[in-house]
Protein backbone atom coordinates (compact mmCIF):
# COMPACT_ATOMS: atom_id res chain seq x y z
CA UNK A 1 0.00 0.00 0.00
CA UNK A 2 1.67 3.29 -1.00
CA UNK A 3 1.71 6.21 1.76
CA UNK A 4 2.54 9.82 0.39
CA UNK A 5 4.68 11.37 2.54
CA UNK A 6 2.04 14.00 3.57
CA UNK A 7 -0.03 11.09 5.10
CA UNK A 8 3.16 9.90 7.04
CA UNK A 9 2.66 10.53 10.67
CA UNK A 10 3.77 13.90 12.21
CA UNK A 11 5.41 14.51 15.21
CA UNK A 12 4.24 17.97 16.38
CA UNK A 13 5.89 19.48 19.48
CA UNK A 14 3.11 20.96 21.16
CA UNK A 15 1.99 21.95 24.99
CA UNK A 16 -1.01 22.33 26.71
CA UNK A 17 -2.04 24.63 29.33
CA UNK A 18 -4.13 22.40 32.42
CA UNK A 19 -5.49 24.37 35.51
CA UNK A 20 -5.67 27.57 33.68
CA UNK A 21 -9.42 27.53 32.81
CA UNK A 22 -11.92 28.04 35.87
CA UNK A 23 -14.82 26.50 32.98
CA UNK A 24 -14.92 22.93 35.67
CA UNK A 25 -14.59 21.60 38.44
CA UNK A 26 -13.42 18.08 39.52
CA UNK A 27 -16.00 16.69 37.77
CA UNK A 28 -14.53 18.23 34.47
CA UNK A 29 -16.83 16.07 31.50
CA UNK A 30 -20.62 17.51 31.83
CA UNK A 31 -20.23 17.33 34.98
CA UNK A 32 -21.18 13.87 34.85
CA UNK A 33 -19.20 11.70 37.34
CA UNK A 34 -18.90 8.71 36.20
CA UNK A 35 -17.92 10.08 32.96
CA UNK A 36 -15.24 11.72 34.31
CA UNK A 37 -13.67 9.10 35.69
CA UNK A 38 -13.60 7.17 32.61
CA UNK A 39 -11.67 9.80 30.60
CA UNK A 40 -9.59 10.27 33.52
CA UNK A 41 -8.83 6.43 33.97
CA UNK A 42 -7.91 6.17 29.82
CA UNK A 43 -5.72 9.22 30.65
CA UNK A 44 -4.19 7.35 33.10
CA UNK A 45 -3.33 4.50 31.01
CA UNK A 46 -2.32 5.88 27.90
CA UNK A 47 1.22 6.90 28.99
CA UNK A 48 2.19 3.45 29.97
CA UNK A 49 -0.04 1.95 27.20
CA UNK A 50 2.02 4.54 24.75
CA UNK A 51 5.28 3.52 26.17
CA UNK A 52 4.80 -0.43 25.99
CA UNK A 53 3.65 0.19 22.37
CA UNK A 54 6.72 1.62 21.29
CA UNK A 55 8.97 -0.75 23.29
CA UNK A 56 7.02 -3.44 20.88
CA UNK A 57 8.08 -1.54 17.39
CA UNK A 58 11.06 -1.13 18.73
CA UNK A 59 12.13 -5.18 19.46
CA UNK A 60 11.66 -5.50 15.51
CA UNK A 61 12.89 -2.46 14.38
CA UNK A 62 16.13 -4.16 13.10
CA UNK A 63 14.06 -6.44 10.78
CA UNK A 64 11.73 -3.80 8.98
CA UNK A 65 13.07 -3.01 5.62
CA UNK A 66 10.79 -1.19 3.65
CA UNK A 67 12.13 2.54 3.79
CA UNK A 68 9.14 3.65 3.51
CA UNK A 69 7.63 1.96 7.04
CA UNK A 70 10.80 2.63 8.60
CA UNK A 71 9.69 6.67 8.25
CA UNK A 72 6.39 6.00 9.38
CA UNK A 73 7.36 3.86 12.26
CA UNK A 74 9.71 6.99 13.37
CA UNK A 75 6.42 9.11 13.09
CA UNK A 76 4.60 6.51 15.14
CA UNK A 77 7.13 6.87 18.09
CA UNK A 78 7.32 10.57 18.25
CA UNK A 79 3.53 10.65 18.47
CA UNK A 80 3.40 8.06 21.16
CA UNK A 81 6.15 9.24 22.62
CA UNK A 82 4.56 13.05 22.82
CA UNK A 83 1.07 11.37 23.78
CA UNK A 84 2.81 9.69 26.99
CA UNK A 85 4.23 13.15 27.74
CA UNK A 86 1.37 15.44 27.91
CA UNK A 87 -0.82 12.90 29.49
CA UNK A 88 1.49 12.69 31.93
CA UNK A 89 0.99 16.72 32.36
CA UNK A 90 -2.78 16.09 32.56
CA UNK A 91 -2.60 13.06 34.71
CA UNK A 92 -0.51 15.72 37.73
CA UNK A 93 -3.65 17.24 37.53
CA UNK A 94 -6.28 14.70 37.50
CA UNK A 95 -4.34 13.26 40.67
CA UNK A 96 -4.49 16.65 42.29
CA UNK A 97 -8.28 16.57 41.82
CA UNK A 98 -8.81 13.40 43.53
CA UNK A 99 -8.54 10.59 40.45
CA UNK A 100 -6.70 7.52 41.90
CA UNK A 101 -4.83 6.85 38.62
CA UNK A 102 -1.31 7.46 39.75
CA UNK A 103 -0.81 3.43 40.09
CA UNK A 104 -1.07 3.15 36.34
CA UNK A 105 1.95 4.97 35.65
CA UNK A 106 4.14 3.46 39.03
CA UNK A 107 7.59 2.07 38.26
CA UNK A 108 6.84 -1.08 40.12
CA UNK A 109 4.05 -1.87 38.07
CA UNK A 110 6.37 -0.47 34.72
CA UNK A 111 8.75 -2.87 35.64
CA UNK A 112 6.91 -6.02 36.19
CA UNK A 113 5.01 -4.91 32.84
CA UNK A 114 8.96 -5.22 31.14
CA UNK A 115 9.61 -8.33 32.60
CA UNK A 116 6.55 -10.06 31.05
CA UNK A 117 6.30 -8.09 27.52
CA UNK A 118 10.60 -9.98 27.56
CA UNK A 119 8.88 -13.69 28.10
CA UNK A 120 6.35 -13.00 25.27
CA UNK A 121 7.70 -13.50 21.23
CA UNK A 122 7.95 -10.54 19.78
CA UNK A 123 5.25 -10.95 17.59
CA UNK A 124 2.79 -11.51 20.14
CA UNK A 125 3.60 -8.15 21.79
CA UNK A 126 3.20 -6.35 18.63
CA UNK A 127 0.42 -8.65 17.64
CA UNK A 128 -0.97 -7.13 21.18
CA UNK A 129 0.02 -3.47 20.00
CA UNK A 130 -2.23 -3.43 16.78
CA UNK A 131 -4.96 -4.55 18.51
CA UNK A 132 -5.00 -2.06 20.83
CA UNK A 133 -4.26 0.38 18.23
CA UNK A 134 -7.51 -0.67 16.31
CA UNK A 135 -9.50 0.02 19.90
CA UNK A 136 -7.46 3.44 20.07
CA UNK A 137 -8.62 4.03 16.28
CA UNK A 138 -12.21 3.79 16.88
CA UNK A 139 -12.21 6.32 19.67
CA UNK A 140 -10.79 8.55 18.07
CA UNK A 141 -12.93 8.24 14.73
CA UNK A 142 -15.82 8.92 17.39
CA UNK A 143 -14.20 11.64 18.61
CA UNK A 144 -14.17 13.13 15.87
CA UNK A 145 -16.73 12.78 13.80
CA UNK A 146 -20.06 12.16 16.43
CA UNK A 147 -21.29 15.90 17.18
CA UNK A 148 -23.03 14.18 19.87
CA UNK A 149 -19.71 13.33 21.53
CA UNK A 150 -18.14 16.82 20.31
CA UNK A 151 -21.44 18.22 22.10
CA UNK A 152 -20.29 17.25 25.44
CA UNK A 153 -19.39 20.51 27.73
CA UNK A 154 -16.20 19.92 29.29
CA UNK A 155 -12.71 21.72 29.62
CA UNK A 156 -11.90 23.41 27.40
CA UNK A 157 -8.61 22.02 27.54
CA UNK A 158 -8.76 18.85 28.20
CA UNK A 159 -10.74 18.68 24.79
CA UNK A 160 -8.09 20.30 22.80
CA UNK A 161 -5.66 17.29 24.05
CA UNK A 162 -8.79 14.73 23.30
CA UNK A 163 -8.72 15.60 19.81
CA UNK A 164 -4.87 15.77 18.88
CA UNK A 165 -4.77 12.73 20.36
CA UNK A 166 -7.51 11.31 18.14
CA UNK A 167 -5.99 12.86 15.32
CA UNK A 168 -2.59 11.44 15.69
CA UNK A 169 -4.26 8.00 16.23
CA UNK A 170 -6.00 8.49 13.33
CA UNK A 171 -2.80 9.41 11.08
CA UNK A 172 -0.98 6.56 12.69
CA UNK A 173 -3.78 3.60 13.32
CA UNK A 174 -1.88 0.97 10.37
CA UNK A 175 1.54 1.29 11.47
CA UNK A 176 1.97 -1.22 14.28
CA UNK A 177 -0.23 -2.97 12.07
CA UNK A 178 1.95 -3.39 9.08
CA UNK A 179 4.91 -3.68 10.99
CA UNK A 180 3.52 -6.97 12.02
CA UNK A 181 2.60 -8.16 9.12
CA UNK A 182 5.98 -6.66 7.69
CA UNK A 183 7.88 -9.48 10.39
CA UNK A 184 5.69 -12.37 9.33
CA UNK A 185 2.80 -11.80 11.93
CA UNK A 186 0.27 -14.96 11.12
CA UNK A 187 -3.45 -14.18 10.93
CA UNK A 188 -4.30 -16.47 13.04
CA UNK A 189 -2.53 -15.20 16.03
CA UNK A 190 -4.00 -11.47 15.19
CA UNK A 191 -7.44 -12.70 15.28
CA UNK A 192 -6.61 -14.54 18.60
CA UNK A 193 -5.00 -11.97 20.56
CA UNK A 194 -7.73 -9.77 19.60
CA UNK A 195 -10.87 -11.84 20.07
CA UNK A 196 -9.25 -12.09 23.84
CA UNK A 197 -9.43 -8.40 24.16
CA UNK A 198 -12.86 -8.32 22.90
CA UNK A 199 -13.97 -10.86 25.35
CA UNK A 200 -11.96 -9.07 28.35
CA UNK A 201 -12.76 -5.00 27.70
CA UNK A 202 -16.38 -4.79 29.28
CA UNK A 203 -14.77 -6.53 32.78
CA UNK A 204 -12.23 -4.91 33.02
CA UNK A 205 -13.46 -1.44 31.95
CA UNK A 206 -16.26 -2.12 34.60
CA UNK A 207 -13.78 -3.33 37.30
CA UNK A 208 -11.47 -0.78 36.65
CA UNK A 209 -14.03 2.29 36.46
CA UNK A 210 -15.97 0.61 39.45
CA UNK A 211 -12.02 1.08 41.74
CA UNK A 212 -11.93 4.29 40.53
CA UNK A 213 -15.32 5.34 41.39
CA UNK A 214 -15.05 3.62 44.71
CA UNK A 215 -11.86 5.59 46.30
CA UNK A 216 -14.66 8.83 45.40
CA UNK A 217 -16.34 10.31 48.49
CA UNK A 218 -19.50 12.01 46.05
CA UNK A 219 -19.89 8.84 44.01
CA UNK A 220 -20.63 6.96 46.89
CA UNK A 221 -22.83 9.40 48.41
CA UNK A 222 -24.77 9.17 44.97
CA UNK A 223 -24.78 5.52 44.05
CA UNK A 224 -28.19 5.56 41.90
CA UNK A 225 -26.84 8.84 40.03
CA UNK A 226 -23.59 7.15 39.33
CA UNK A 227 -25.67 4.36 38.30
CA UNK A 228 -26.99 5.75 35.95
CA UNK A 229 -24.65 7.78 34.52
CA UNK A 230 -22.31 4.65 33.95
CA UNK A 231 -25.90 3.21 32.12
CA UNK A 232 -25.48 6.17 30.02
CA UNK A 233 -21.81 6.15 29.36
CA UNK A 234 -21.91 2.44 28.01
CA UNK A 235 -25.15 3.31 25.95
CA UNK A 236 -23.79 6.41 24.71
CA UNK A 237 -22.25 8.02 21.84
CA UNK A 238 -18.20 7.16 23.02
CA UNK A 239 -19.28 3.19 23.63
CA UNK A 240 -21.90 2.19 22.21
CA UNK A 241 -21.24 -0.46 19.36
CA UNK A 242 -17.51 -0.51 20.30
CA UNK A 243 -17.41 -3.99 20.60
CA UNK A 244 -19.14 -4.46 17.44
CA UNK A 245 -16.76 -2.24 15.39
CA UNK A 246 -13.68 -4.09 17.52
CA UNK A 247 -15.05 -7.30 15.67
CA UNK A 248 -14.36 -6.40 12.08
CA UNK A 249 -10.40 -6.18 13.31
CA UNK A 250 -11.37 -10.20 13.41
CA UNK A 251 -12.32 -10.76 9.54
CA UNK A 252 -9.20 -12.61 7.73
CA UNK A 253 -7.76 -10.33 5.86
CA UNK A 254 -8.97 -7.21 7.56
CA UNK A 255 -6.45 -3.81 7.10
CA UNK A 256 -7.19 -0.65 9.08
CA UNK A 257 -7.16 1.08 6.19
CA UNK A 258 -10.31 -0.50 5.78
CA UNK A 259 -12.24 2.50 7.23
CA UNK A 260 -11.42 5.04 5.45
CA UNK A 261 -10.64 7.96 7.68
CA UNK A 262 -8.78 10.81 5.08
CA UNK A 263 -11.87 13.23 4.86
CA UNK A 264 -11.90 13.25 8.72
CA UNK A 265 -8.10 13.66 8.90
CA UNK A 266 -8.54 16.29 6.56
CA UNK A 267 -10.91 18.00 8.18
CA UNK A 268 -9.18 18.05 11.91
CA UNK A 269 -6.08 19.06 10.46
CA UNK A 270 -7.37 22.09 8.82
CA UNK A 271 -9.30 22.92 12.05
CA UNK A 272 -6.27 22.52 14.70
CA UNK A 273 -3.02 23.03 12.66
CA UNK A 274 -4.80 25.11 9.81
CA UNK A 275 -3.63 28.81 8.70
CA UNK A 276 -6.27 29.52 11.13
CA UNK A 277 -6.06 26.17 13.83
CA UNK A 278 -7.68 26.12 17.18
CA UNK A 279 -4.22 24.48 18.33
CA UNK A 280 -1.46 26.61 16.17
CA UNK A 281 -0.45 28.47 20.04
CA UNK A 282 -0.01 25.44 21.90
CA UNK A 283 3.45 24.49 18.98
CA UNK A 284 6.42 24.94 20.13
Amino acid sequence: MAYPPENYPKTRRIRFRFGESDASGKYFADDNIALSHFVAGLSGVFPPGEDSFIRSVRRVADRITDPVLKKRVAGFIGQESTHGQEHRHLNEKLVEMGYPIAWHDSQPLKDRVIRLEERVPARLHLAVTAALEHYTAMLAQRVLSSEEVQAIPGDPEIWHLLKWHALEELEHKSVAFDVYRAIGGSERMRIAVMAVLIALTIPLVTIELAISLAYDPVARRHPLRVAREMRELYRGPLLKGTLRDAAKYLRRGFHPDDIDTTALLQRWRQELFGSEGALLDHLR
